[in-house]
């Protein structure tokens, strides 16, 4: 069948992304789904840092790429042997597909699947297959998703079913967003009633783990950006108090409004700094969580003794620890009882021939979560 997809042919194009246009609406020939795999029509999809890190090049994926990884839609057909899914579910999608049957599955550790990992680097589906063309050429899928398209065909296993009252504009953001930023605090950091939290980095994944924290009974709640406009939404949507992390004396404030640091500090700015920051206002015995995507290249340093004489624990967190098939539907009971409020990070509704101009806002700074509406 036809689909629209929204091709990225060469990474690192230059900004304003207004002018040079780096992302492009295309017919292209979709097949039907394989083994294993489901056609979604596309309903919502979220803009995200992820994708930018693509198209500025950060983060190194092969092109031509039918990009997007943050959506929700309405399947429409399922190939042979699919078990979990029927046409008429609404999905939300899901950029790590779990195989299952890896070590790291096994574990109950779907977010570090092995396969699924090679697939998405591979721009394949969880199969090894590529089901997207554009006069006769193979496009390559973004994580498996491919969700700035009006059709998509995943492995059932990068779908996860919700109930058909929830709002899909809503649902899209469960998939990268809440999973995220919500997942490392819950997950990742194990956060417990009435400790201080520390959130760095109030983007879209920020702000919804700063929901996280309030939804678990934080006690202080320090949010940090270098943004004032985020800062201040951040005190709107529950933190105590805010800081700006470049401020001379900022780690010394945090250490002082919280009696000496933050039980969790989480860094998702993507930024070496950030990180830097995040350990740097941590308490003793405390625990840092980093699950920004900063360049490859970045570095930072610490000093290892730290983590003997205070018991510091630094660690990393990928899809928030999440197990998508739990925590999805998790995630979206607490958005529906409105434990969850994701709608407030919504600051821009898209059509998808905007999509240029929302990545340049993102690029910019000038927006939380962005969500492409199809319908």
């Amino acid at each position: 069948m036809k689909t629209t997809i929204t091709i990225l042919r060469e990474r690192g194009a230059a900004r304003p992304y207004t002018d040079s246009r780096p992302l492009e609406l295309v017919e292209a020939e979709l097949a039907e789904p394989g083994p294993g795999e489901v056609r979604i029509r596309m309903a919502a999809a979220g803009l995200c840092h992820s994708d930018l890190s693509v198209i500025n090049g950060d983060r190194p994926r092969d092109t031509p790429l039918a990009l997007g990884h943050e959506g929700a839609g309405v399947v429409e057909a399922v190939g042979p042997h699919v078990t979990r899914l029927a046409p008429g579910d609404h999905v939300v999608t899901v950029f790590i597909a779990s195989c299952g049957h890896c070590v790291p599955c096994a574990e109950g550790r779907p977010a570090l699947c092995e396969p699924g990992a090679a697939a998405g680097a591979a721009g394949t589906l969880l199969g090894g297959h590529r089901r997207i063309a554009v006069e006769g050429d193979e496009i390559h899928h973004h994580l498996g998703v491919s969700a700035f398209s009006t059709h998509a065909v995943l492995s059932e296993n990068s779908c996860v079913r919700i109930d058909k009252d929830i709002p899909l504009d809503r649902a899209a953001l469960l998939g990268c967003a809440v999973l995220t930023g919500v997942g490392a605090v819950l997950n990742s950091g194990a956060l417990r009633m009435g400790e201080a939290c520390a959130i760095v980095g109030l983007g879209g994944v920020g702000l919804a783990g700063l929901l996280g924290a309030v939804a678990a009974g934080a006690g202080k709640i320090v949010a940090a950006d270098l943004d004032p406009a985020k800062r201040a939404l951040a005190l709107e949507l529950g933190a105590t108090h805010a800081i700006d992390p470049a401020a001379p004396d900022a780690v010394a404030a945090a250490r002082d409004i919280t009696g000496g640091g933050v039980h969790l500090a989480v860094e998702l700015a993507g930024a070496a700094p950030a990180l830097q920051f995040a350990y740097d206002i941590t308490r003793r015995g405390g625990t840092t969580v980093t699950a920004g995507l900063p360049h490859p290249d970045a570095r930072m340093a610490l000093p290892p003794v730290s983590l003997t004489t205070e018991e510091r624990t630094l660690k990393g967190s990928y899809v928030g620890s999440c197990v998508p098939v739990r925590d999805i539907p998790r995630f979206a009971r607490m958005m529906m009882q409105g434990k969850l409020p994701v709608e407030k990070l919504v600051t821009h509704r898209l059509r998808l021939d905007e999509i240029n101009e929302g990545f340049e806002r993102l690029a910019a700074g000038q927006a939380v979560r962005q969500v492409v509406i199809f319908d």
